[in-house]
């Protein structure tokens, strides 16, 4: 975003930063599910990074008693990104394969975690220096570099899920691991920025990605994902999320690692948040 290049992103002048965790200080009038001194987490895309915001209530999420404000911070776009992606996208079910380009990354590792809540097997691509850290998490790490992963996978019997935030030719190497009825789940475009290549315009290859859904030989299949707070899905899965967070917190009485996460089940005006 910083960039310029982030897809359907305002012009400069912004203020960036995408979520936050703060105080309700102020209420405008017709506000009626907080009061000033709650506590809530909000997707904004913009405006996180300054002392005050503004922002729609019915985007607010109520961050329980007791929850540390830290982990809480991760929850609605890294932890919601990757729930959405796990439980709605891929629908990532027992005894199956999945591979994260990324895995270390926040929204890697939480798809790792759910996945293997799920009962999944995990595989996937980061650098060698976390490869020890995802084997305790019970993954299979890889050196995206070297492309032996996409051998390692094809013996395999390719993967049922692939989540990939990189774009370009990354989605062709991606879906040449997926099983036969294996889906791809694209999430950014990140190749470029993240090897300080040239920017290139990341539109042709995502509309690649979405054309392979036309092809009738196959039942592989792809979507790019992405979170909006208009979503239906979204404040009931930042509410699940916090709501898992609120009770493994009260029952360590201590702060909650990220990796404790227990999949549950759960459930106008404008709110100004101190942060």
């Amino acid at each position: 975003m910083r960039k310029g290049i982030y897809p359907f992103q305002k012009k400069a002048p912004l203020t960036p930063g995408y979520c936050l965790v703060g105080t309700v200080r102020a209420n405008s009038e017709g506000c009626r599910i907080f009061k000033p001194g709650d506590v809530v987490a909000v997707l904004t895309k913009y405006d996180t990074e300054a002392e005050l915001v503004n922002q729609p209530e019915k985007y607010c999420t109520r961050v329980p008693d007791g929850v540390d404000h830290r982990q809480a911070t991760a929850i609605p776009c890294d932890w919601n990104t990757a729930y959405g992606m796990v439980m709605h996208a891929a629908k990532v079910s027992k005894g199956q394969r999945v591979f994260i380009h990324g895995i270390s990354g926040s929204v890697g590792c939480a798809i790792m975690i759910l996945s293997r809540l799920q009962g999944a097997e995990v595989y996937g691509t980061a650098s060698e220096r976390n490869h020890g850290d995802i084997r305790q998490y019970g993954g299979t790490p890889f050196v995206y570099t070297d492309k032996n992963w996409i051998e390692k996978m094809n013996e395999l019997g390719g993967v049922h899920a692939v989540f990939d935030p990189l774009g370009f030719e990354s989605f062709d190497e991606s879906y040449s691991i997926l099983a036969p009825r294996g889906i791809l789940v694209a999430y950014g475009n990140n190749k470029n920025a993240l090897s300080n290549g040239e920017l290139r315009n990341p539109w042709g290859p995502i509309a690649k990605l979405v054309a392979r859904n036309l092809n009738p030989l196959t039942c592989k299949r792809t979507t790019f994902f992405g979170i909006f707070r208009d979503s239906s899905t979204y404040v009931p899965n930042v509410t699940t999320l916090l709501w898992g967070l609120s009770q493994y917190q009260s029952r360590t009485n201590g702060i909650w690692t990220i990796s404790k996460l227990r999949t549950v089940s759960g459930v106008e005006g404008l709110v100004s948040v101190r942060f």
